[in-house]
């Protein structure tokens, strides 16, 4: 067995001394960071603990029974973020009720759920439940007969600590959780799982291979005949965004953020003798950095909209500028400007490959739907803009930007404007449409004409004519 006791000694050392990317970063919600943790299982993730420290977070443990936990002050939440390790007892106790974590979610507080297979409170059960989130049975683990790493101690019977792929993105996904520079990278994952129900809200992050399967390992009899679910039904990681852009996470193991399973990284020898790239600890960290904001937050900086014949006299630089009534058939110009938060700054915002950011002109149903396109990319932010004629139809429209994709947060802005009719001094004269010039042409002949009979009438003499006089 190649993982012995010194080994694993030399990685967690080299865990603890070498420098991560990205330091000093800060999430955009707030760096008060609540540990839950009775003391014990602290000191098992001395590696992800000095990376939370290294970015920027104010840690506080504290126990579930412990007097001083409160996640509310007068109404506010107390922290910006919640990390839940497994307790040692069998529930939180009722200062972590369900409903008070809905609660600190509502008041756009994160949550981070590391999950043991042989204890998982309730009050995660009925959480998760409400997020349409199954978690799977209290003792069922992920076992998985072709996905296993050897030479970890216990596994070469149990085959329940499995190698899951890190997810690749679609084209129209932005990727925050690894297989970077189109690498194949893989978690080392001992633990439970869950299943998702069809809620839009949900973020799956780390999906099972399609050969394992949860069962209790107490009915060894029955563990492949009757397994809790199985394939890529089964979801390892998962996140759910809420509508206020609340994030929580519920990662089936909590081992794989501890030391041991941090000092696998790199490449092992895997099942077959191929070689596999292991990166529990930067899994570990892209999952938090997405959880507690700190990388897929897309923000609004400025929404303008304009006649296009003004843009060199009008100073677009926020809403307030923008005129808020237009006349039918103007051709218009809408432009908003994003950026991203990247770990500890703001970046350009840009649009993942194939997929486009629309812009809808809506009455009661869209008029038009148009796609924006960058047309100017600054230090921290990109401007998106499209130009059209508004419709011939006169009442209330707006614009409207509403672009939802996983793992961002949302952007729904909706901006209401009034069409007017054209004035009476506003139509074009006949005499500029080219098509009217046989009929003003038929007129002017008609008026020339009627002039000129009048004319005639009135200057012509008629001629004198001499009557004979009647003899008598």
């Amino acid at each position: 067995m190649w993982f012995t006791r010194s080994t694993y000694s030399l990685f967690t050392f080299f865990l603890l001394v070498l420098p991560i990317s990205q330091v000093c970063a800060r999430s955009i919600s707030g760096d008060r960071l609540l540990i839950i943790d009775e003391g014990e299982l602290r000191n098992n993730y001395k590696a992800y603990i000095w990376d939370l420290e290294q970015r920027g977070f104010q840690l506080t443990y504290l126990s579930p029974k412990s007097p001083e936990l409160e996640l509310f002050s007068y109404g506010e939440r107390k922290w910006d973020h919640l990390l839940l390790l497994p307790p040692k007892s069998k529930a939180y106790g009722p200062k972590l009720a369900s409903q008070l974590l809905v609660e600190f979610l509502n008041k756009d507080g994160n949550i981070l759920v590391l999950q043991d297979p042989m204890n998982t409170p309730e009050q995660l059960r009925d959480l998760a439940w409400e997020l349409e989130i199954g978690l799977a049975p209290k003792g069922d683990v992920v076992v998985d007969h072709f996905n296993w790493l050897p030479g970890v101690e216990g596994n070469d019977h149990s085959h329940n600590v499995i190698l899951a792929k890190k997810p690749v993105t679609g084209p129209l996904t932005k990727n925050y959780f690894g297989g970077y520079n189109n690498q194949e990278e893989y978690v080392a994952f001992r633990g439970t799982g869950h299943t998702l129900r069809n809620s839009p809200l949900i973020q799956p992050i780390l999906q099972a291979p399609r050969t394992a399967y949860v069962y209790d390992p107490r009915e060894e009899t029955v563990k492949s005949e009757n397994p809790w679910t199985a394939g890529q039904q089964l979801y390892l990681a998962s996140g759910f965004q809420a509508r206020n852009n609340a994030r929580i996470t519920f990662v089936g193991s909590a081992e794989s953020f501890n030391d041991e399973f941090q000092g696998l990284d790199g490449l092992r020898k895997g099942l077959y003798g191929q070689k596999v790239n292991i990166s529990n600890r930067r899994f570990a960290n892209d999952v938090t950095a997405w959880t507690f904001k700190e990388t897929g937050v897309v923000e609004v900086r400025s929404v303008a909209h304009y006649a296009t014949k003004d843009a060199g006299n009008l100073n677009r630089r926020n809403t307030s500028e923008s005129p808020s009534i237009y006349r039918i058939k103007t051709d218009v110009t809408f432009e908003i400007t994003l950026s991203e938060y990247a770990m500890d700054r703001w970046i350009p915002f840009q649009l993942p490959v194939n997929d486009s950011l629309q812009l809808e002109f809506t009455m009661l149903d869209p008029y038009y739907r148009l796609n924006l396109v960058p047309t100017v990319t600054g230090v921290n932010s990109t401007t998106f803009s499209v130009n059209f004629i508004v419709p011939d139809q006169h009442g209330i429209f707006a614009f409207r930007i509403n672009y939802k994709r996983p793992y961002i947060t949302y952007i729904d802005e909706k901006i209401q404007v009034t069409l007017r009719h054209m004035a009476h001094n506003e139509w074009t004269r006949s005499y500029a449409i080219s098509g009217s010039w046989v009929w003003l042409g038929g007129l002017a002949s008609t008026v020339i004409g009627w002039v000129a009979f009048v004319a005639l009438w009135l200057y012509s003499v008629p001629r004198e004519t001499k009557v004979a006089s009647k003899k008598q």
